[in-house]
């Protein structure tokens, strides 16, 4: 299958979880009772929390351009936040978003980024990405366990199906860089395997692939080793990356008028959902991602708010970030026709 007719099937699915996830939502909803407290919701607020997500998503250009200019002593500051858009657009149409870096990789090969650094920078802003998602879900599950069995109720098992998810991915990838040879063996032996059991065919292709894997880790970690300041930096500036996608229904919560309950429990509630849908196989994690805001926030936002609040929440931590992203792709493309015409 061509790379043309994989992303039209991306888009095709994509369109399609968005429509069962708006049906699902909203089938048993008063749409009018729903667009009068929309109408609530103060626009200062709204603003800021659209600014919050566009800062969050652009965070990740500027910790790009920071380690790149590292590695190759140079980087334009412009282009590595184009690159987060690249990846956000990529990521939120593709399942479990593995789109989004081979996106990302793509443009800044073009841009004359070297492959390897641009390689290297990626691995690191992924693996901190994972690692400190992983302990701040840790962190709530000894800190805040009280508030995770309160809220998520049945979808606590999905939390917990995250947590594990996103460990063993931090815990592989740690193998693979401390450890390349003994992971080298263990890929070839279950690929081997999957060979012997004809679930898979030989494949040179493959074998390339998963020795650049391999050595694009390799290379990582050397880089980690050498530049502990750098990672630092990075370390904090994620995590504060991720507070501000996680504090959004905050700011929502108190666009409405309401007060009672403390930023630090609805971004736990938050950052509870995200880790639990995080490595889910759907296009943007939609559907799951309505139903768990409507079940983990139907205390904190009341009946009658709840829904509004996951429409603006969701709207703009999402829809609105995948709305901006094209418009930054397409923009960037139509310079770059102009520019090579």
């Amino acid at each position: 299958m061509n790379a043309s007719r994989k992303n039209q099937l991306s888009y095709l699915l994509f369109v399609l979880l968005a429509v069962l996830a708006f049906y699902t939502v909203f089938q048993d909803n008063d749409m009018g009772m729903v667009a009068a407290s929309l109408k609530k919701m103060r626009l200062s607020y709204v603003l800021a929390a659209a600014v919050a997500a566009l800062v969050f998503t652009m965070l990740e250009g500027v910790m790009i351009w920071y380690l790149l200019r590292g590695l190759q002593g140079r980087a334009k500051f412009w282009d590595c936040i184009r690159y987060s858009f690249v990846g956000f657009l990529y990521s939120g149409i593709t399942p479990s978003a593995t789109g989004g870096q081979p996106m990302q990789l793509y443009h800044m090969k073009r841009d004359g980024n070297d492959l390897s650094a641009s390689t290297v920078v990626l691995m690191t802003v992924a693996l901190v990405y994972k690692l400190v998602l992983v302990l701040m879900g840790a962190a709530m599950v000894l800190l805040g366990f009280s508030v995770l069995e309160e809220n998520l109720g049945s979808y606590l098992h999905l939390f917990y199906l995250g947590m594990f998810l996103n460990t063993a991915l931090v815990a592989a990838l740690l193998v693979v860089m401390v450890f390349p040879g003994f992971a080298s063996w263990m890929i070839f032996a279950v690929e081997g395997l999957l060979i012997w059991m004809r679930i898979l065919k030989k494949s040179k292709l493959r074998t390339d692939t998963i020795h650049r894997f391999i050595k694009s880790y390799q290379n990582a970690v050397q880089f980690l080793l050498r530049n502990k300041k750098q990672v630092a930096v990075v370390l904090l500036a994620t995590f504060g990356q991720r507070c501000l996608v996680f504090i959004l229904p905050y700011i929502v919560y108190r666009g409405f008028g309401l007060e009672g309950t403390s930023a630090l429990t609805i971004l736990m509630i938050q950052m509870s959902i995200y880790l639990a849908v995080d490595m889910l196989p759907l296009p943007g994690a939609q559907g799951i991602t309505e139903l768990m805001y409507k079940r983990a926030f139907r205390d904190v936002f009341t009946a009658r708010y709840v829904v509004p609040s996951m429409c603006v929440t969701r709207g703009i931590s999402f829809y609105f970030l995948l709305i901006f992203s094209i418009a930054v792709c397409v923009v960037h493309h139509v310079r770059f026709r102009m520019s090579r015409a």
